[in-house]
């Protein structure tokens, strides 16, 4: 008979909340302008100290390494060595003190990895762009001519580039060229990668750009079936080598085409190709419904997710990332309304992802350059913001002076402390960790309603999202007594009975535990 299908310990994910770190602009050590894995090291208390009785630390459960692997850029997202820690971030030693330090305190480490594509200057690509012979040619994707592809998200952009052996593919650009998925040792040579790092101590992966991994013909170059293919046989390989690692995939496109990444949840808890993913549209719609002052995008997409996605899914939401302006930038550095963008992501059912310096309200630096989106934490306000006592690898946001952990840390009223107290609270509650999401109609644009349950724990949640006062219809929630977990100043919750009125004031937020 064939084997059982394969059941993997509860996931430890669907409780976590992530931290994203740009490694290279978090904690300088070595005072060159650089930060590197030693200052991450020290930084971990602010993070999480392990000690769950005290308050000064942000609490996160897990953190995400953009790609600690060696490159040639500053943003490491085109490697040429998987198997080594990038010599700017430090060595093996390095990194396996930061993986048993985190630990300690109970934080879980992910990292960066890029099955797409290598770097045109991997040694794999430089053997095979130079002879057709070459043992790795077929790793890569090659063609006698040009064939025209463009970009999927960029139709005008080719992704064809000429060699004196040939042309090969990059769906991003000349300098990542991709991998050839078609080819299994391209397969076995990533598990094996995955491995290694698994073996050093890593929690799990964030998967790039998974749409793209395999292409077909006539230019059909995202989201095939091969793709799908081989992301379950990658998941498998992971879940088999590290039954509690978790891996997050990106896949930026619309609810439908992201819940597809799941694969079968009935055959594997969870899903048998990805665990979770990052969930684009809600972010778009949490940032443009705060900018904006409505609530219906993120009522649109919450119903679309709980319509869409396969059974026992875990979402990954996020307000801004790496390759985005970040939100303090987008909706104009206002207290109020980084408070309430706070309160609505980590409100949302699935493991929400922050960050580093969402949670102080960093703004972009100059220019609308990636760089710009990935400038130096800024740890206080003196000149070197103490991140470094050098000139930084970037010039630090605008505000660093006064927009600083030291100066947040000290003020009770600050946009840390209200991070501090929302991930509290939302670690104290079982249903606001792991509850299926109930959408509520509010009986206005202002306001968003909605329930979490899991348990036997209901909680209800409500956000007002515009600039006024704001009272709901009567939400029918079964329970006859409320609790607040979390209250913005001046929120009520009034009724009983099955029957609540919630009025909030502008851009505040109540959760209630209904008994």
């Amino acid at each position: 008979p064939p084997p059982p299908a394969f059941t993997p310990p509860d996931g430890w994910w669907k409780d976590a909340v992530f931290y994203e770190v740009f490694v290279r602009s978090y904690k300088d050590s070595g005072n060159d302008g650089v930060g590197d894995l030693r200052g991450l090291t020290q930084k971990l208390d602010y993070l999480n100290d392990g000690d769950p009785a005290t308050t000064t630390d942000l609490g996160v459960d897990a953190i995400w390494l953009m790609p600690v692997f060696a490159s040639p850029s500053y943003h490491g997202y085109d490697t040429t060595d998987y198997d080594t820690v990038e010599p700017d971030y430090g060595n093996a030693e390095d990194f396996r003190t930061f993986i048993v330090e985190a630990h300690k305190r109970g934080i879980k480490v992910i990292v960066d990895l890029v099955l797409n594509h290598t770097s045109s200057q991997h040694p794999w690509f430089r053997g095979a762009a130079s002879n057709v012979s070459d043992a790795k040619r077929d790793w890569y994707v090659w063609s006698p001519t040009d064939l025209g592809w463009g970009q999927p998200w960029n139709p005008g952009q080719d992704t064809w580039y000429p060699t004196g052996t040939g042309y090969y593919y990059g769906v991003f650009w000349s300098g990542m060229p991709d991998l050839n998925w078609k080819n299994p040792a391209v397969a076995a040579e990533l598990d094996r990668v995955a491995a290694l790092w698994l073996d050093r101590g890593v929690d799990g992966f964030r998967l790039d750009a998974v749409r793209y991994l395999v292409e077909d013909g006539g230019g059909q170059q995202a989201d095939r079936p091969g793709t799908h293919a081989a992301l379950k046989a990658f998941a498998a390989g992971v879940r088999a080598h590290k039954p509690r690692a978790t891996l997050v995939g990106e896949a930026w496109a619309d609810t439908l085409t992201i819940s597809d990444y799941y694969g079968d949840t009935t055959a594997v808890p969870g899903g048998d190709e990805l665990p979770l993913l990052f969930d684009f549209p809600l972010a778009d719609a949490m940032v443009q419904g705060v900018t904006a002052g409505s609530a219906d995008g993120i009522d649109a997409v919450l119903r679309d997710v709980v319509r869409t996605y396969p059974a026992g899914a875990t979402d990954a939401p996020f307000l801004t990332n790496h390759d985005q302006r970040r939100i303090a930038s987008q909706v104009g550095a206002e207290p109020g309304k980084l408070e309430l963008a706070a309160a609505l992501l980590l409100t949302m059912p699935g493991a929400p992802f922050i960050y580093y310096g969402e949670e102080i309200g960093l703004q972009n630096g100059p220019g609308g350059n990636d760089e710009a989106k990935r400038t130096p934490m800024p740890w206080d306000g003196t000149a070197g913001g103490g991140f470094s006592t050098a000139a930084p690898w970037y010039d630090f946001a605008p505000g660093q002076a006064t927009t600083n952990v030291a100066a947040q840390l000290k003020d009770a009223g600050s946009l840390l402390s209200r991070y501090r107290q929302l991930i509290r609270v939302r670690q104290g509650s079982l249903a606001l960790r792991r509850g299926a999401l109930g959408p509520l109609t509010s009986g206005s644009s202002a306001l968003l309603a909605f329930t979490r349950t899991a348990g036997g724990e209901t909680v209800l949640v409500v956000h007002n999202l515009s600039g006024a006062a704001a009272t709901t219809a009567a939400l029918a929630v079964p329970g006859a007594t409320a609790t607040p977990l979390y209250a913005g100043a001046g929120a009520t919750l009034t009724g009983g009975a099955g029957a609540w009125t919630a009025t909030l004031p502008a851009r505040a937020s109540g959760i209630w535990k209904i008994q």
